[in-house]
């Protein structure tokens, strides 16, 4: 198994409590750039979700709502090669994480590959099958970005109440967002009779154990109905890119490949969430109990924006470390007990140039206390970019007031200035916290992009499950500080690090990709 597929498996273990783990910043709550963009969508009952279930409660919602989804036909040009990907390249974790054997699959269904199999390298027509729903009469449709993502035609199918008219209307993407798996595309043809519309709800009333309902298109099987409860709430449940997840509702109503863009709805017939993505095992595409929905009430909030042909979010440009203990929060002197703990400050973005360090924790945004990593995340991007914000932070035991200017969001920058280069050192030392350690030579320095005046250990090799493992350090990393004294040999550091009592934790700043990245590691 990969190093990534650990991280990954340790990641949902520890956010999730599950077992094993599947995969889509974390939740986005925007305001609208302009009202005038809005869309006039039906919206569903405030009140609370009451009331018995009888033999017909979900015969009569399928009957209601099934009218309102449609079944999409995306087709790309994607270079291609002699082996093919079951999900047409839609699998969630092999997009975002790049790696071949994976559990997690986006919900996707392809269609082959055009005219034959074709050369490696040599761009095919593919195409793929999705679900979306009708949000408006005037042909406006959401569905996931994974459907129709690099897609150059888009087709829609509607219902037909005697299941003989298969007509293909054309559409267009109107906006889409990779962060939130959301696209919203309209209908270039329209049929000549009024069109379903579906009626929006409240996915903040969800709870573990309310029913819901999933129609969609798995398997090519159009407007297929499945029924079942939500299982969870997942915050920043599923990855989506390096340090950004998104919440997502869990279900165990059957959804598999081809159900991705499809309604998850309450018992009241109203859009709670749009099915997304699926936790599969091995090589098994179909469902084995647990799929995860995008809260609608996020996807609403952005519709303005999608509607506007773009998504603005805002970024100051720090990685943070998931949510720290109450120990941990004491032993960096924060007296709430919460706050965002800084690893990775990038040159150049708004926190440095604000005067954030690796090491730092955020404890109040723009006069609002900060209680973890997802809250934060959630305050910046919903930021307008170029506001100034004050921002409260704890370094050394002290308070300390800076102020960020925050900037728009680029995700393509982003994902380039996350490339690492990793050097393998000749071996020096060991620990007994399940690393190997080796001096930094100024080769390596040069090869690692690092002062030649810098002095540190590199991280020559991590054991799976060591305290370093646990502790996210990584082979290639430099130690460049051990609790702010500077290390100068990978011995130093052999000799400060087997100072740790075990069960406590210690402040390590190391070099990684470029750029320094504060890391908290705890010794078992």
């Amino acid at each position: 198994m990969s190093r990534k597929i650990t991280f990954f498996y340790a990641l949902l273990i520890a956010v999730a409590s599950l077992a094993v783990g599947m995969v889509v910043a974390s939740r986005l709550d925007l305001s609208p750039e302009s009202s005038a963009q809005t869309l006039a969508v039906q919206q569903g009952s405030n009140a609370a979700l009451t009331g018995p279930l009888d033999a017909g409660t979900f015969r009569n919602i399928a009957k209601a709502q099934t009218p309102m989804v449609v079944s999409i036909r995306s087709e790309s040009k994607r270079l291609t090669s002699d082996t093919t990907d079951m999900f047409g390249g839609n699998d969630l974790f092999r997009r975002f994480f790049g790696t071949p054997d994976d559990q997690g699959q986006g919900m996707g269904q392809p269609q082959g590959q055009g005219r034959g199999r074709g050369r490696q390298g040599r761009p095919q027509v593919t195409a793929a099958e999705g679900s979306g729903f009708i949000i408006s009469k005037d042909g406006y449709i959401l569905t996931n970005n994974h459907v129709v993502e690099g897609a150059t035609n888009i087709f829609v199918t509607l219902y037909a109440d005697d299941n003989n008219d298969n007509t293909e209307y054309k559409a267009k993407v109107v906006g889409r967002d990779p962060l939130s798996d959301s696209a919203l595309i309209q209908l270039v043809d329209k049929p000549s009779h009024a069109l379903a519309e579906a009626k929006l709800g409240d996915s903040n009333q969800m709870q573990p154990g309310d029913w819901v309902m999933a129609i969609g298109n798995p398997f090519l099987l159009a407007h297929t109905v499945s029924v079942g409860v939500i299982s969870a709430n997942r915050p920043g449940g599923l990855p989506v890119a390096n340090g950004r997840n998104l919440d997502v509702l869990q279900t165990d109503a059957a959804i598999n490949p081809g159900n991705s863009g499809g309604p998850l709805l309450n018992i009241r017939g109203e859009v709670i969430g749009i099915n997304t993505a699926i936790m599969s095992e091995g090589q098994m595409s179909g469902n084995v109990g647990i799929g995860f929905a995008v809260p609608i009430n996020l996807v609403r909030d952005l519709l303005p924006q999608l509607r506007a042909g773009k998504v603005v979010r805002g970024r100051v440009g720090v990685e943070l470390s998931p949510d720290m203990s109450a120990p941990q929060a004491a032993e960096f002197g924060v007296k709430s007990g919460r706050g965002a703990l800084v690893t990775t400050v990038q040159p150049n973005a708004p926190g440095a140039k604000a005067g954030i360090e690796p090491g730092d924790v955020i404890v109040e945004y723009n006069g609002q206390p900060v209680k973890g990593r997802d809250q934060l995340i959630r305050l910046v991007t919903g930021t307008k970019p170029g506001t100034t914000v004050p921002v409260k932070i704890v370094r050394d035991k002290q308070e300390k007031t800076l102020n960020l200017t925050v900037e728009e969001l680029d995700l393509e920058a982003e994902a380039s200035a996350s490339s690492s280069n990793t050097a393998a050192p000749p071996e020096e030392a060991g620990t007994d916290w399940g690393m190997r350690l080796g001096n930094l030579t100024p080769d390596i320095a040069r090869q690692l992009r690092l002062s030649q005046s810098r002095t540190g250990a590199v991280v020559m090799d991590v054991d799976p499950y060591s305290s370093a493992d646990k502790s996210g350090l990584r082979q290639g990393d430099v130690i460049l500080e051990i609790n702010r004294q500077p290390v100068k040999s990978a011995s130093q550091a052999g000799t400060l690090l087997a100072k740790v009592p075990a069960g406590e934790s210690v402040g390590l700043l190391v070099w990684r990709g470029g750029q320094e990245a504060f890391v908290l590691a705890r010794k078992d």
